[in-house]
C-alpha cells in the first residue's frame, strides 16, 4: 500500500499486522478518488473505520485540511499512527479508539461538520444504513459533503437514506463504492 497522489506520492504505508483488517486495496483507492475528485480545496474529513488510514491520508495528500480517523482495534490505532508519521500528517489528524455510533455523538457534541466521510465497517457488521442515518441526523455534514460507503457487491444502496442520495455506484470484484451526497444541496466543488 502506498499513498497514491499529492504531497505523499509514493509514501509507503504499513498494514495493520493480523487479519482483523481488509485495507483498501491501491486499485480501489484510485477509483474512491477518481469518483470523487482528484484533489480538494481544503476540508474536514472523518473516517469512522480507520484501518491504515490509508484513505483519509489520500485525502489529506490530495488536500483536505484535518483528518479524524477512529477504529475499534488497538492494532488499527498503532498502525494509523505510524502511517501519519510517516508521511508527515500526524499534526493534521486526531486518533480516537472508540466505536463508530459512539464517535458521531462526541463529533456531533463539538459541532464539526465534515466534507468528506468514509465509511469502510468489517461487511459482517451491517451497519452502514444507521451510520449514513445517523451523519445526517447528527448535522455532521457540509452542504455539497460526500460520503464514500465501502461494501460488500451483494448490499446495495440505491435509495435515499436520510438526507444522503447516492450519485454514484463501482463494483471491483467483491468490493462496491456508493458515493452518497447531501440531498437538495449543490455540489460542493472537491476539484482544484
Amino acid at each position: 500500500m502506498r499513498v497514491i497522489s499529492g504531497s505523499a506520492k509514493g509514501r509507503t504505508l504499513k498494514a495493520v499486522p493480523g487479519m482483523g483488517t481488509r485495507p483498501t486495496t491501491d486499485k480501489v483507492k484510485e477509483a474512491v478518488f477518481s469518483m470523487i475528485g482528484p484533489y480538494f480545496d481544503g476540508g474536514l474529513v472523518l473516517d469512522l473505520f480507520g484501518g491504515t488510514g490509508g484513505l483519509s491520508i489520500e485525502a489529506l495528500s490530495r488536500g483536505m485540511d484535518r483528518a479524524v480517523l477512529t477504529d475499534m482495534d488497538k492494532k488499527a490505532i498503532d498502525t494509523i499512527r505510524l502511517n501519519l508519521q510517516a508521511t508527515g500528517f500526524e499534526s493534521r489528524a486526531e486518533i480516537y479508539r472508540t466505536d463508530a455510533q459512539r464517535a458521531l455523538k462526541a463529533l456531533a457534541k463539538r459541532d464539526l461538520k465534515f466534507d468528506l466521510v468514509f465509511l469502510d465497517p468489517p461487511y459482517k457488521l451491517k451497519v452502514i444504513q444507521k451510520l449514513l442515518e445517523e451523519l445526517t441526523d447528527e448535522a455532521l455534514l457540509n452542504g455539497g459533503a460526500r460520503v464514500v460507503v465501502e461494501h460488500d457487491t451483494d448490499d446495495r444502496y440505491d435509495e435515499p437514506i436520510g438526507d444522503l442520495e447516492p450519485v454514484r455506484r463501482a463494483e471491483y470484484g467483491a468490493t462496491a463504492i456508493t458515493v452518497f451526497r447531501m440531498a437538495g444541496q449543490p455540489d460542493k466543488e472537491m476539484t482544484i
